[in-house]
């Protein structure tokens, strides 16, 4: 099971992202893979094959218009767990002792 982060925006193509964003998120989560939007990327979880076939669909729809691109990327692979997006969260706030406001 992988968790991915990404981040991925067209160069040149003014301040503002969101409408970049806006295509790529409407594919994750046409994607049917769990993700997690945050303000700074997209964490998706899923096999290897998945993850990185949202990732590839992702960069061939701004390729299509963008003729540069930048992506980070940061991954997690751990062998044979899954919904890690949550799992990982709540076993920090059992050591913290309570919910944290996330």
């Amino acid at each position: 099971m992988v968790l991915l982060e990404f981040a991925m925006s067209p160069v040149g193509h003014g301040e503002s992202m969101s409408r970049h964003v806006a295509r790529i998120i409407d594919l994750i989560d046409r994607s049917g893979v769990p993700y997690q939007l945050t303000p700074m990327g997209t964490i998706l979880e899923g096999d290897w094959e998945q993850v990185m076939g949202v990732v590839t669909d992702c960069f061939r729809a701004l390729q299509a218009d963008c003729p540069r691109i930048s992506m980070n990327l940061k991954l997690d692979y751990r062998e044979g767990s899954d919904s890690r997006l949550r799992s990982k969260i709540d076993a920090v706030e059992g050591h913290v002792g309570r919910k944290l406001r996330t």
